[in-house]
């Protein structure tokens, strides 16, 4: 089926399914770490995900931060935490230097759940956590930096799925070591878009060609700047696929620009951080 140029588009069998087996896996921890993209601090966050934690508590990562300016990062930290109520920790999944800040909070949201299961009668066992997040925001990076120093994997857990595998970061903290991936419908269009941008929506959703375009159409100023001195675009040419095309010299067989090839290298350029420091959500 031909893809519908205009808009990001969304399966709703696919998110049911989805949905299903995160609650599953939900089922099994006592909190969760939700990451979300500093590029889209806001986007990328789960509105839903109250819903199917059933009081659980939960902290947010923002990840990626090497991609943005982190002076520019604060308002919206702020933000977050005056939104979610909730503790708020800026990450970078290749930088080790915070685990330990990590470890030590997953273990604090984690104890009033060991707390009333000791008051049954249970004997204290290490907290179970799990890392969430939309696609692409980092989540298995999370993963493999708190698992880096801990490869021990300890087994499946009586009623969990055989696949599903727990490591011992600590004696006080166990990580399922599967991401639960969290199921986005594409209902607001221009949040749909800012997703695409950072690779969070399936490239089956959407065609490189609107989405670069979107990307490129909502620059603010300096933003264009910054663009328009990497691609060497000059300041008579308006920043658009074609002339970035001409200006790279991609170009097809008779010298008409190769629009999609373009379209791909932008977002690509964008996505690796070879272009800039942004941040594409506003705080209004």
């Amino acid at each position: 089926m031909k893809k519908d140029k205009t808009h990001i588009h969304w399966y709703p069998g696919h998110i049911a399914k989805a949905e299903k087996k995160l609650k599953e896996q939900l089922s099994l921890v006592d909190a969760v770490i939700e990451v979300v993209d500093a590029r889209l601090p806001i986007s990328s966050c789960y509105d839903n995900i109250s819903g199917l934690l059933n009081g659980k508590p939960r902290f947010l990562l923002v990840n990626k931060s090497d991609l943005v300016d982190k002076n520019l990062l604060k308002p919206y930290i702020e933000e977050l935490k005056k939104r979610f109520e909730i503790p708020v920790i800026v990450t970078e999944a290749k930088n080790n230097k915070d685990i330990n800040t990590i470890v030590k909070k997953a273990i604090e949201l984690s104890e009033p759940r060991i707390q009333a299961l000791m008051a049954k009668g249970l004997l204290r066992r290490p907290a179970r956590i799990m890392v969430v997040g939309l696609p692409n925001v980092g989540k298995s990076s999370i993963i493999n930096k708190l698992t880096r120093s801990s490869k021990t994997k300890i087994g499946a857990k009586a009623g969990v799925t055989r696949q599903q595998q727990w490591v011992r970061i600590n004696p006080q903290l166990e990580l399922l070591d599967t991401p639960g991936i969290i199921p986005m419908k594409q209902e607001d269009q221009e949040r749909a878009k800012k997703l695409a941008f950072v690779n969070s929506v399936s490239e089956n959703a959407y065609s490189n060609e609107i989405v670069a375009e979107e990307l490129l159409g909502m620059l603010d100023e300096k933003q264009a700047k910054v663009f328009r001195e990497y691609y060497k675009l000059p300041e008579e040419l308006e920043l658009n696929i074609d002339n970035v095309s001409i200006t790279r010299n991609w170009l097809l067989t008779g010298g008409s620009t190769d629009r999609e090839r373009t379209s791909v290298y932008i977002l690509r350029d964008f996505r690796e951080g070879k272009i800039g420091k942004f941040i594409l959500d506003n705080l209004e």
